[in-house]
């Protein structure tokens, strides 16, 4: 194991840097953005920060370069996933070099990709740009695309435009132009209590959530047996998932209260509306006999977050603008989400996702990226710096 002493190159330095903030979604970044506008300014780009209502967490955004709505818009987050349970070999929030590879949290996702893009603003400010370079740099991203909304609606309110934007979540430098989008949901279940001694004179609220799950079962084997497709995903149809659940106080007590939560990870042609439609209807069908003479039980489904999916066309010019700057010219669809979808929907800004190391080695212990993946993307941005000139 080798500490690192000196960068070897401007990116690693910087990346050094940034791995030292403990940019966890459940903490301020304000640090660490107020360090990236400090990069990107000094170096003449012009910067704004877009706070959340709280005014603890803050998305950037910074432009360089003449007016025009041809310029290209690089995104990313800054916030990272926790680091708690993990059997890390190294401290997480110090980077550290091992061989041909650096290992800290965040790494891969995404401050390899920052660090790149911090890495090219002295360039940026030498070269006589004729297409403007427009950077955005999110919070709380790893919590489902939340922070990047509020930067949204900002561009929106001042009629931002650009050709296209390219999100730089590992991909291995390949380019990818599809993600699925996701919906998430808790369906919030009444019972009504009493002791289990006599329990069928009661509604356990857990034999509601059960009637939950059962009927999220059904609908994903619906999506996978006759649901829309899309074969360049490696799982091609929507999804239907029910990740937490929880009820109840005591054993002796027939539950009172129970949730579920659960999610819909659906392809870009996928409407999530209504396929939670379907599954509402289910529940209903479901739970009526049970609930039947008991007043004010039942299950109420409330939707706590989606972002869209992500479907740009191999024939868009974005892409075919991407394709041009990497050897790697195939493209893919990914199965996780991004925010390339938002600002494909929200600013009907053609996006393209592709940046350094796997996601395999995200949110794992001991996450690390090699550094020619690095070396690769600060090749990709530069030649991008060149074609704007």
């Amino acid at each position: 194991m080798k500490r690192l002493k000196a960068s070897d190159m401007h990116t690693l330095d910087i990346l050094e840097k940034l791995v030292a903030f403990p940019s966890v979604s459940a903490a301020s970044n304000l640090d660490i953005i107020e360090f990236c506008r400090a990069e990107l300014s000094v170096h003449g780009f012009d910067c704004r920060l877009v706070h959340d209502s709280t005014g603890k967490k803050a998305n950037l955004f910074a432009s360089i370069g003449p007016a025009g709505d041809n310029g290209v818009l690089l995104s990313g987050h800054t916030d990272v996933v926790p680091v708690e349970g993990q059997a890390w070999t190294c401290d997480p929030f110090t980077l550290t070099r091992r061989d041909d590879r650096v290992l800290g949290r965040g790494t891969t996702d995404m401050k390899g990709f920052l660090a790149s893009v911090l890495a090219l603003a002295p360039q940026a400010a030498r070269l006589p740009l004729k297409r403007p370079l427009h950077i955005a740099f999110s919070h709380d991203e790893e919590i489902g695309c939340v922070g990047v909304r509020s930067l949204l609606a900002d561009l929106k309110a001042r009629e931002f435009k650009a050709a296209l934007a390219i999100i730089g979540e590992p991909t291995s430098m390949k380019p990818v132009i599809g993600h699925k989008g996701k919906l998430a949901a808790r369906a919030t279940c009444r019972g009504v209590p009493g002791h289990s001694a006599t329990a069928p004179l009661f509604l356990n609220a857990i034999h509601l959530a059960c009637a939950v799950v059962d009927a999220i079962r059904e609908t994903q084997m619906e999506l996978e047996a006759s649901g829309k497709r899309d074969v360049d995903y490696a799982i091609p149809y929507s999804t239907a998932h029910a990740g937490i659940i929880g009820g109840g106080k005591a054993l002796n007590i027939v539950a009172e209260d129970a949730f579920v939560d659960f999610e819909i990870r659906h392809l870009a042609g996928d409407d999530a509306g209504t396929i939670l439609a379907r599954l509402e209807t289910k529940v209903a069908s479901r739970i009526a006999p049970l609930i039947s003479g008991f007043p004010g039980s039942g299950v109420t489904i409330d939707v706590k977050n989606r972002y869209p999916g992500l479907a740009t066309a191999e024939t868009s010019p974005a892409l075919a603008f991407v394709q041009n700057l990497v050897p790697d010219t195939r493209t893919s669809k990914v199965s996780f989400g991004t925010e390339a979808g938002l600002f494909a929907e929200e600013l009907s800004l053609p996006s393209v996702v592709i940046g350094p190391g796997d996601m395999a080695q995200g949110h794992q212990p001991d996450e690390f990226i090699a550094i020619d993946q690095l070396a690769a993307c600060d090749r990709f941005l530069g030649d991008l710096l060149t074609s704007l000139q």
